[in-house]
This record gives structure tokens, sequence and C-alpha cells, in this order.
């Protein structure tokens, strides 16, 4: 379902730098304009993903000091030849 969204009082120089961008990037200014707002609530998801990460690191989450080391676990696995291929450090 969409929702149609109305702004008023968009000042002229505005538009108009709004619809260069719109033209410049091959779009409507309307298509333009929902990518603006599709890239502004993605933020504002990143940025309570990021909050949320915060409020458990704060509690004490994450590893604890005896965690290894992940360049050491790497180091070892390549050494071992095990790296899964195509990931961190493996043969692809």
């Amino acid at each position: 379902m969409s929702t149609v969204i109305t702004i008023r009082d968009v000042p002229d120089d505005v538009k108009d730098v709004l619809a260069r961008e719109a033209r410049s990037a091959g779009q409507s200014l309307q298509a333009f304009l929902l990518g603006v707002l599709k890239q502004q609530a993605a933020f504002g998801r990143n940025r309570q993903i990021i909050a949320e990460i915060e409020r458990d690191l704060a509690r004490g989450g994450g590893v604890g000091d005896d965690a290894p080391d992940a360049a050491d676990v790497l180091r070892a696995e390549r050494a071992e030849g095990t790296a899964a291929p195509g990931r961190a450090g493996g043969t692809v």
C-alpha cells in the first residue's frame, strides 16, 4: 500500500535544485524524491539498529576479555588451510 505525501511551501530555488538533480539522474522529480525518502527511511532504521547495539554493549554485551583475537584466528586458519573458500582468508 502506498501513501500520498504533499509538501507545501517549497521554495522555488529548492525545487529547482531538486529538479536539476533528478534530471541529471535521468529521473522524474517524483521518482528522485521517492528515492530520497527511501534513503532517509533506511538511515532511520540503521540509526535504530546502532542504538540497539550500543544499548546491548552498555549492558555488557559483546565478547569477553578472554575471546581470541580475530586476526590470530584468521592467521591460524590460513596456516592450516582450513579457511572456507571465498571467505575470510580462504582460497577461491
